[in-house]
């Protein structure tokens, strides 16, 4: 009950922060809304976007028995060339997924978003498959194999679930 409520709530949060933001908007000139709070605003705004995705995709990849939580990064604490990472703990069924914060990318808003829902979605699939690759000697070779297998499953699931 707790997470339907958490969930509501953060739709309802999510939805209302552009009301009351554009609704705000005319009421204060704009050198006075500092650049700040609107990255504030953004991060949080997709931070919301982003934890529904997590909901969604974790139920749909049947993942609902781990404590998946989400955490917006910025790409200084990524490693170079990433937007995302996983860390999890198999014995307490419990994870942690780092998306790019919004700050560092350069896209359209939805470009964005299509993007942090692919990582989301990405990170999921690496946990869905860490009981099997966990116990293997791990090379930059089957890393690369590893990254490559799982963006195409990442990239097919969205596909199927956007083309509906």
């Amino acid at each position: 009950m707790d997470h339907m409520w958490a969930r509501h709530f953060s739709v309802c949060s999510g939805l209302l922060l552009p009301l009351v933001l554009f609704g705000l908007a005319p009421l204060a000139p704009a050198q006075q809304v500092p650049e700040v709070a609107a990255s504030h605003e953004r991060t949080l705004l997709t931070q919301s976007f982003a934890n529904e995705k997590l909901w969604l995709w974790q139920k749909r990849l049947n993942l609902q028995d781990w404590n998946i939580s989400l955490e917006m990064t910025r790409s200084a604490d990524l490693k170079p060339r990433t937007l995302g990472n996983i860390h999890w703990d198999l014995d307490k069924k419990t994870a942690l997924i780092h998306v790019l914060d919004p700050a560092d990318y350069h896209m359209a808003f939805r470009d964005m978003l299509n993007d942090m829902e692919f990582t989301v979605v990405h990170e999921l699939i690496h946990l869905e498959l860490s009981p099997v690759l966990s116990p293997l000697s791990r090379s930059d070779a089957n890393r690369r194999d590893e990254e490559h297998a799982v963006n195409q499953m990442a990239d097919a699931l969205l596909k199927l679930d956007r083309d509906r």
